[in-house]
C-alpha cells in the first residue's frame, strides 16, 4: 500500500502550473483510434490512467510513444485488435471509450466492462442504446460488450441523462457513419468541447459541442493530427481548494478560467479572494471559511469531482455547510474518513451536513477513491501533526507530480511505501 505522509500546519505560497485534463486526454487518445495516420497530442499528463490507457492501446495493436515530457504519439494500424483486454480494463473506468472508437473504425468490438473508482453505479445502458440508434447491434456476454455494425445510418438519439461517456462513445461512432446524427441531451463539459475540436481537427463535422444538441453528419475517413489537451479543470479547482484551506496565496497558471467558475463562486461564496487574469488564478484566503450549501450537478453546475475537496475546506467553516451528491451515490463516503480526523459529519442518503470544528487532527486515513484521497491531502495540510493518507495510489491515477507540486508550494510531504 502507497501512503502519502502530510505534516499539517503550512500555509501554500507560489505558483503551480496545471496539468493537461485528465478525462480530456483520456478520451483523446480512444478517439485516436478512428485516425488513419499519426496523431501527436500534446498536454498529456503522465498519471497511472494515462499510462494504463496507454498499455491497453498497445494491447490491441497501437503504437504509442512518449515524446518529450508531455506529447503523446499514436499511429493505429490497419489490423488492430477488435477486442480488449481484461485485466487492464478492470483498472480504469475511461477504458469504456474504447467501444465507440473501435467499433467506429471496425465496425465491431469487444470490449470488457470497466472498472476503476468505486464511486457509485455507472452503467452502459446509455452508450448502448445511442449506438443501438446508430445500426450497431449490441449485447453483454461474459463480462464483454459485443458490438458490431448492421446497419449504420445516422439518427436522432435522446439521452435520458447528459452522460459525459455516453455523450463521447456516441459522438466517435457518429462520425464516421454515414448520415446526420443529432444527440439531444448531452454533457457539456469542457472535455466534451475538447473532443469535438479534436475530432473536427482530424476531418469530421461536429456542430454544438458545449450546448444541449450536437450535430454531426458523418464522414468516409478521420485523419491523423497534432492537438493540445485542455487544462485540467478539477486539479485546478483541487489546488485552489488547498490554498483556502491553508490559508495561502497561490498562483495557478495554465488554467481556462470559465470552465472553473461553479468552483471559483464557491470558493468566493466561502471567503476566498480569488483574482483571474489571462490564464492564471490567484486565490488568497485570510480567515476561516464561511459555511456553504452546495448540490453536485452535471456541467456547468458543481462537478462531483470537487465535492470531497470542498467537504474538506467546509469541515473547518464557522459554522454548517449542507451538500447534497446528485451525480454518484458513494462519493459521499469520503465522510468516514474526514470523521477519522475530528470533522462533525452527518451523512443521510445524498446529503451530508458538515458542521465546521475548531481544527482537524492528522491521523491514519485512506483513500477509497482518486478525489476522495485529494480531499484528505487537502484536509492533511490543515490539520494539527501528521495525515498518514493510504491507498495513495488512488490519486497518482489523476494528479501529476503531485508530491512535487505540493512541496513547491511549501507542503510537506512524503511519499512512502508500507
Amino acid at each position: 500500500m502507497e501512503i502519502i505522509k502530510v505534516k499539517g500546519g503550512k500555509p501554500l505560497t507560489g505558483r503551480v502550473r496545471i496539468s493537461g485534463a485528465k478525462n480530456a486526454a483520456l478520451v483523446l487518445m480512444a478517439a485516436s483510434v478512428l485516425a488513419h495516420g499519426e496523431s501527436v497530442i500534446e498536454n498529456v499528463p503522465r498519471i497511472q490512467d494515462v499510462e494504463i490507457l496507454i498499455s491497453l492501446l498497445q494491447s490491441i495493436g497501437v503504437e504509442v510513444e512518449w515524446r518529450q515530457d508531455s506529447t503523446l504519439a499514436i499511429h493505429v494500424p490497419d489490423n488492430v485488435c477488435q477486442r480488449t483486454p481484461y485485466d487492464l480494463s478492470k483498472r480504469l473506468r475511461a477504458s469504456n471509450l474504447l467501444l465507440g472508437s473501435i467499433i467506429g473504425r471496425l465496425g465491431f468490438a469487444e470490449i470488457s466492462l470497466p472498472g476503476g473508482c468505486d464511486i457509485g453505479s455507472r452503467p452502459m445502458d446509455l452508450h448502448l442504446k445511442g449506438l443501438q440508434m446508430l445500426g450497431f447491434e449490441t449485447q453483454v456476454e461474459h463480462g464483454y460488450i459485443l458490438g458490431k455494425a448492421v446497419r449504420p445510418k445516422g439518427s436522432k438519439i435522446y439521452l435520458d441523462f447528459p452522460s459525459v461517456g455516453a455523450t463521447e462513445n456516441i459522438m466517435m461512432a457518429a462520425c464516421v457513419v454515414p448520415g446526420s446524427t443529432i444527440i439531444e441531451n448531452v454533457a457539456k463539459e469542457p472535455e466534451i468541447v475538447d473532443l469535438a475540436n479534436f475530432l473536427n481537427a482530424m476531418g469530421a463535422k461536429v456542430r454544438g459541442a458545449g450546448t444541449d444538441i450536437i450535430r454531426i453528419e458523418g464522414v468516409p475517413i478521420l485523419k491523423g493530427v497534432r492537438y493540445g489537451v485542455i487544462p485540467d479543470r478539477i486539479e485546478a479547482g483541487t489546488y485552489m481548494t488547498a490554498a483556502a484551506i491553508s490559508g495561502g496565496d497561490v498562483t495557478l497558471e495554465n488554467v481556462i478560467p470559465t470552465h472553473v467558475q461553479p468552483v471559483v463562486a464557491k470558493l468566493r461564496e466561502s471567503g476566498a479572494k480569488i483574482v483571474e487574469v489571462d490564464d492564471e488564478i490567484r486565490v488568497t484566503a485570510e480567515q476561516k471559511a464561511v459555511p456553504l450549501d452546495i448540490k453536485t450537478m452535471p456541467y456547468p453546475g458543481f462537478p462531483t469531482d470537487m465535492q470531497s475537496q470542498m467537504m474538506a475546506l467546509l469541515s473547518l467553516a464557522n459554522g454548517t455547510s449542507v451538500i447534497v451528491e446528485n451525480v454518484f451515490e458513494n462519493r459521499l463516503q469520503v465522510a468516514d474518513e474526514l470523521r477519522r480526523m475530528g470533522a462533525r459529519i452527518k451523512v443521510e442518503g445524498h446529503t451530508a451536513v458538515v458542521e465546521g470544528v475548531e481544527r482537524l487532527y492528522g491521523t491514519c486515513v485512506k483513500a477509497t477513491d482518486l478525489r476522495a484521497g485529494a480531499a484528505l491531502l487537502v484536509a492533511g495540510l490543515a490539520a494539527d501533526g501528521t495525515t498518514e493518507v493510504g491507498h495513495a495510489q488512488h490519486i497518482y491515477r489523476g494528479y501529476e507530480n503531485v508530491i512535487e507540486k505540493f512541496t513547491n508550494l511549501g507542503a510537506d510531504l512524503e511519499a512512502v511505501e508500507n
